[in-house]
């Protein structure tokens, strides 16, 4: 088994988290004061979708851990954020 070390990228809006290969390994959501969704991409804005959710206006934090050693990124890992204040907390290596 393959081990790397985790980081962390923190996003308050779109960006790119990572420009290179790695691995998504997870993601910590803090909703905002409006309903929204975070959107993990593989290779920018219009790249393959790896996870998915919407927030809920003013919601619970929650966190997402993908299992094993996380999803291929090949190209980049990019994170979409709609909703006012949402923010979130990517975990990749």
């Amino acid at each position: 088994m393959m081990q790397t070390d985790v980081k962390a990228g923190y996003v308050s809006a779109t960006a790119t988290v990572f420009s290179g290969r790695t691995r998504f390994k997870g993601v910590a959501v803090t909703p905002g004061s409006t309903a929204g969704t975070v959107v993990v991409r593989d290779g920018g804005a219009s790249g393959t979708t790896l996870f998915s959710t919407a927030t809920l206006a003013s919601g619970t934090p929650f966190a997402f851990t993908v299992p094993g050693e996380g999803v291929l990124c090949g190209t980049d890992l990019h994170v979409t954020i709609t909703g006012t204040a949402t923010t979130a907390t990517v975990f990749y290596g």
